[in-house]
């Protein structure tokens, strides 16, 4: 097995991609959209297109087990309702690049809550790594050339961000159903509740084509983005998926620079040097070990492998990815292996 060739990071890092993208084009929006409007569009593009894109793909029906609903209606309110709305404010009376960099405490968030609440396995590689993302963010809030405007967009920010790193932490719990639909179910509802309050409270429509550039913003930052997203948390874990996720910013900084022609300032080279290099600590992290896998039942989409060695009553060809319920036995090898649904210990 080729440890750093998961799918599960390529996944996660495309998601950073199409997210970080979002925050400079999300601030030329707000000169002509209401903040809180803004946020449920951006849910509801997210919505709506996933589910005209499940509806033209023909994908399956998906039954979500009870015991997990509970961990999704959370996931909705923390990162789908709330957040947005946080981010969105914070960013009107801010600089685009600032902001940016500073939603890398989403990763710390992210890995806090699932190594100290969620119990999830972390070295000193992720630890370190994770410091590296910590002190750039500290280096770009000494700068006086990275401005932050006043003190309460910058917590705005902060609060976003911590309310997505719970997010990420209670969307793991479900992240062995469809991806598509579960961001398609948290972008419709999301997208809806906060359009509906924003409408209520005096928002107004914009024309058709700000309309329309919102929601397909919200459709490839935040739909696209969110589905690869729990791709990379089905295969990696919260707090992994998280830190490969930070380089969103970057995607973001750039953008700000391009598009909202923003100084490049040595701090913000320096702040981008110190969270590359937590990245980097990251993605060379290499974990092996003799482990115990218990007797387990679930259902997700798989192939025959070490850990996948069942009886079928229908054909599978080799190699073929299937989604079935299906149960493990248990057993005990040592491999490399991120903390993904098989590796929880």
């Amino acid at each position: 097995m080729n440890f750093h060739h998961s799918p599960g990071v390529v996944a996660a890092l495309t998601a950073a991609a199409l997210f970080g993208a979002s925050t400079p084009l999300a601030k030329l929006l707000l000169g002509e959209i209401n903040p809180w409007l803004l946020a449920g569009l951006l849910y509801l593009g997210s919505g709506l297109g996933l589910w005209l894109y499940r509806r033209l793909t023909h994908a399956p029906k998906v039954n979500l087990p009870k015991s997990e609903v509970v961990w999704l209606l959370g996931a909705i309110l923390a990162g789908g309702m709330i957040a947005p709305i946080l981010l969105l404010v914070g960013l009107q009376a801010m600089p685009a690049s600032g902001a940016s960099l500073l939603l890398n405490a989403e990763g710390v968030f992210t890995a806090l809550l699932a190594w100290l609440v969620f119990r999830e396995n972390v070295d000193w590689r992720i630890v370190l790594g994770m410091f590296a993302i910590v002190l750039g963010a500290v280096v770009l809030s000494w700068s006086n050339e990275a401005s932050f405007g006043t003190l309460w967009p910058a917590l705005a920010v902060l609060a976003a961000c911590f309310m997505w790193g719970l997010d990420n932490n209670l969307t793991r719990k479900v992240s062995l159903n469809d991806a598509t639909w579960l961001t398609s179910v948290k972008g419709l509802v999301a997208g809806s509740v906060n359009l509906s309050l924003a409408l209520i409270l005096g928002a107004k429509l914009p024309e058709f084509s700000t309309l329309f550039s919102a929601l397909l913003l919200g459709f490839l930052a935040y739909g696209v983005s969110l589905s690869l997203f729990i791709v990379g948390l089905r295969h990696l874990g919260t707090a992994r998926t998280g830190a490969y996720f930070s380089i969103a910013p970057f995607f973001g900084a750039i953008l700000a620079i391009i598009i909202l022609d923003e100084p490049i300032s040595l701090a913000l080279v320096i702040a981008g040097a110190l969270m590359a290099l937590g990245l980097w600590l990251h993605l060379t992290e290499y974990h092996s070990h003799e482990h115990e896998h218990p007797a387990l039942e679930h259902e997700h989409s798989h192939v025959h492998d070490e850990h996948h060695q069942h009886e079928h009553d229908f054909p599978v060809q080799v190699g073929e990815r299937h989604r079935h319920w299906h149960q493990h036995e248990p057993m005990t090898h040592t491999h490399a292996h991120y903390p993904d649904a098989h590796h929880r210990h």
